[in-house]
């Protein structure tokens, strides 16, 4: 069973950690940094003939569509972040609606190709923004992967949510964040902070988990978790921590993964399932 490689492409202070030191509003006067650690990871990639989903935040696409265009070329799937990078949980739905057309127009107009796959924000998709489902598919897309079936995060989950790839409504796919089952508990290790935290050794101890119920794994990663360089804002304590632990060390274990396991883009796996 192939398990599937995604990215969520955004510059670094784009993250919803920054929310409370860095606005929307400024991003355009901070140092862009997505470029150079994005080819890294397209340079691994290709080194273990590994294609990947890369969900592109409207805003870097406007700006760096010449790095939209080289992920496409490299046979990669362009998928969307949104535009902005609001929580869902912050905003209104005709917002997103609005934010989610500009993302889709900024991506075609970068590289010619009209994501079907979308991937909200901080994993945004919870319960009380389920609405969300219905405005992907009017829009046409053909899936989401947003929803993280865990209770563990105080900022998004949804603790009931399938486990596998599941219709939330007619028309319209779930890939969810991958979780392994420990004393019935759902535990999040899609990738992120929880690769960055854990020691390898346990942390493919949690793929593992996942593969032999029978699932796709699912990970993700952020360009910046492998820039150690970026520039530090100052941040609360346990949000720091959680934000620049072990920057430097994340790259060596994604390739580490790479070699473990094999990777595919989600719409493979989409693919995949519906043969099946």
């Amino acid at each position: 069973m192939k398990n599937a490689f995604t990215v969520d492409l955004e510059d670094w202070f784009c993250s919803h950690n920054l929310i409370s030191e860095i606005k929307y509003e400024d991003w355009d006067n901070l140092e862009g940094r997505v470029t150079a650690p994005t080819l890294r990871l397209l340079e691994l990639l290709k080194k273990y003939d590994c294609k990947a989903t890369f969900f592109v935040l409207g805003w870097v696409a406007d700006r760096y569509p010449e790095l939209i265009q080289k992920i496409a070329i490299d046979g990669h799937e362009i998928a969307s972040h949104g535009y902005s990078h609001k929580l869902l949980t912050g905003i209104a739905p005709s917002f997103f609606e609005e934010d989610l057309i500009k993302s889709v127009f900024a991506i075609e107009r970068a590289c010619g190709i009209k994501p079907a796959g979308y991937r909200a924000p901080a994993f945004t998709i919870v319960n009380s923004t389920k609405w969300a489902f219905g405005i992907l598919k009017k829009l046409g897309f053909a899936y989401d992967s947003s929803v993280y079936p865990t209770n563990m995060h105080p900022d998004y989950g949804i603790g009931d949510a399938p486990l596998t790839i599941y219709s939330p409504q007619s028309g319209l796919t779930e890939i969810p964040l991958s979780c392994a089952v420990l004393f019935n508990k759902n535990i999040p290790c899609s990738g992120g902070a929880y690769l960055r935290f854990l020691p390898y050794f346990l942390y493919k101890q949690l793929v593992n988990n996942v593969i032999k119920s029978g699932r796709a794994y699912i990970f993700y990663i952020h360009p910046w978790e492998i820039d150690p360089e970026m520039p530090r804002v100052k941040l609360p304590a346990l949000k720091a921590i959680r934000h620049y632990t072990n920057l430097a060390s994340t790259f060596g274990k994604i390739e580490r993964l790479l070699q473990d396991f094999e990777f595919t883009s989600l719409q493979n796996i989409l693919t995949a399932e519906q043969i099946g």
